[in-house]
């Protein structure tokens, strides 16, 4: 049966396979699982079991702790990393327009509802139940009456007991004074505020962010940047001016939307960035909830036809202290991936969450069955119908790679690149079997290096559906002689047969660019 989404179902067999023991996966899910690594999941050993389980891309989340503490779970990274022969691309996520309210006793706040609180940027007056100081002089300036506010100090989990909703009742001089709306007990060292579809006055990429791009992210040669509260593609061309100046040109940008602003600039940032993040948590604020599904539903669509990837967050909350989420959180994941999504990002889950192996496993799983009844044919068609005619050559060749894999069902699709464009040209068209990728370092790049025109574009596949990088090789010494395509067939076979993808007379597609051209051939393994 296929209906109006990207589901495809066949009655009654899909529904007896349900109750019919689940077959064990050798090959992780096409969707990828992004990690934020974090006091549960910062030593080599619970990072490599993250990685086995089928973490792709790691996020460090510079909201909270220090650049020592992040380089230290980095090189914990790449440990681990070295360890289970992965590539692993690293994603910095920025701190962004936050206002903070800082608890310097650290004793639990307690506020009532129906009761009032005034919130004031006079950082000289103690924190309690009845005033709020905040480090930004002109929210009385940004916020009228009937406003909603929310804060917490891990905003938005949905536990209304660390929670609060405020609304502004009056703004006098440079005070806000704000009704309780719930009972909540604000614990912590730092709370957030977050004010509702309002214009908040701050630079999305903050000086903090500039300090920390300009040294860790530098030192360290960040693939990803999450760009947190991004409001127009103006904040996108900020950022990549910025990592020009501080040589990370390569330096992939992910917008993260998660504001009323964000919302009305979409088609705009999208073109101006690498990827998208949809961030549920703050984008549920700012929007009714009977809307956050919309958008979400259409800014995948739209990621998809452009052909850029889209991660999507907040899936499984309560795995944070639960070992199975729940069925409504299960159900979230793969609708997410019959969507079209990219990659699930978790966030709390893995970095302080009781469970970070079990939350990775556990939506990976989810994910990769979910694309068992993914509507291929349907999305193929939508992409086709966007590109339009006539198709320039490039894309007529990658969907006819993904066209020609169906037809002879294919075990992989191998694309040679150097810059990974060409297997996310054919991520685009959402082929049903992964895409190995092989990249080639450029000349006079060196592929053992961590920094290196070939390595940074591998590990950057990672947050593409579908994609699976090899890194490839130049040197006569390894590749015995045999011409580049030879190589690079043999270099996916093998990996394909280690990972149990391929098998003894499977049939593979070969997409490679030959000078101008690109070619599509088909080829069959040995026996």
């Amino acid at each position: 049966m296929q209906g109006a989404s990207h589901m495809l179902l066949e009655e009654p067999f899909r529904l007896a396979s349900v109750l019919s023991p689940a077959k064990p996966k050798v090959f992780p899910s096409l969707t990828k699982i992004v990690g934020t690594l974090g006091p549960n999941s910062h030593s080599v050993e619970i990072i490599q079991e993250c990685l086995t389980a089928g973490m792709s891309v790691a996020r460090f989340d510079f909201s909270w702790m220090d650049a020592a503490y992040h380089q230290e779970t980095l090189d914990n990274l790449r440990k681990a990393a070295q360890n289970v022969k992965k590539l692993c691309p690293v994603m910095l996520d920025t701190l962004g327009p936050e206002i903070q309210v800082h608890n310097s006793t650290g004793e639990p706040i307690e506020l009532k509802a129906g009761n009032h609180v005034i919130i004031t940027p006079d950082i000289c007056k103690a924190l309690s139940a009845e005033i709020l100081p905040i480090k930004f002089g002109d929210l009385a300036k940004a916020v009228k009456k009937g406003d909603t506010l929310f804060m917490g100090q891990y905003l938005f989990t949905g536990s209304e007991t660390t929670s609060v909703w405020l609304e502004v009742v009056e703004t006098s001089g440079e005070n806000v004074n704000c009704l309780v709306k719930n009972a909540a007990t604000l614990d912590g060292p730092i709370f957030t505020l977050h004010a509702s579809q309002v214009h908040i006055n701050l630079p999305t990429l903050s000086e903090y962010d500039k300090h920390v791009i300009s040294t860790w992210g530098s030192c360290n040669s960040v693939d990803i940047i999450s760009l947190s509260h991004t409001r127009s593609a103006e904040d996108v061309r900020e950022l990549r001016a910025f990592l020009q100046a501080h040589a990370l040109p390569d330096t992939q940008i992910y917008a993260k939307i998660e504001n009323s602003e964000g919302l009305d600039h979409f088609d705009d940032i999208l073109n101006a960035a690498d990827g998208i993040i949809i961030s549920r948590g703050d984008l549920g604020i700012d929007l009714p909830p009977e809307n956050v599904f919309m958008f979400q539903k259409t800014a995948i669509h739209k990621c998809n036809l452009e052909g850029k990837p889209v991660i999507i967050t907040r899936v499984v909350d309560s795995m944070i202290d639960n070992l199975r989420p729940t069925r409504a959180e299960a159900t979230d994941v793969a609708n997410a991936v019959l969507d079209g999504t990219d990659g699930i990002l978790l966030g709390a889950e893995t970095l302080r969450g009781l469970y970070p192996v079990d939350a990775v496993s556990t939506v990976g799983r989810i994910c990769a069955e979910a694309e068992t009844v993914y509507n291929q044919p349907l999305q193929f068609k939508k992409v086709m119908w966007h590109v339009g005619d006539p198709m320039p050559h490039e894309e007529s060749v990658a969907s006819a790679a993904v066209g020609s894999a169906i037809k002879v069902k294919a075990a992989a699709i191998v694309v040679f690149t150097f810059s990974g464009r060409a297997a996310r040209l054919v991520a685009k068209y959402r082929p049903t079997m992964p895409i190995l990728a092989v990249i080639f370092p450029r000349e006079g790049s060196d592929p053992s290096k961590w920094r290196s025109y070939g390595t940074t574009q591998a590990r950057q596949c990672f947050a593409v559906r579908g994609v699976y990088p090899l890194m490839g090789s130049t040197d006569e010494a390894e590749t015995g002689g045999l011409t580049k395509e030879e190589y690079g067939i043999k270099l996916a076979m093998s990996y394909g047969r280690s990972v149990g993808i391929v098998k003894p007379f499977d049939r593979l597609i070969i997409f490679e660019k030959i000078g101008d051209s690109s070619v599509v051939k088909i080829i069959e393994c040995e026996g």
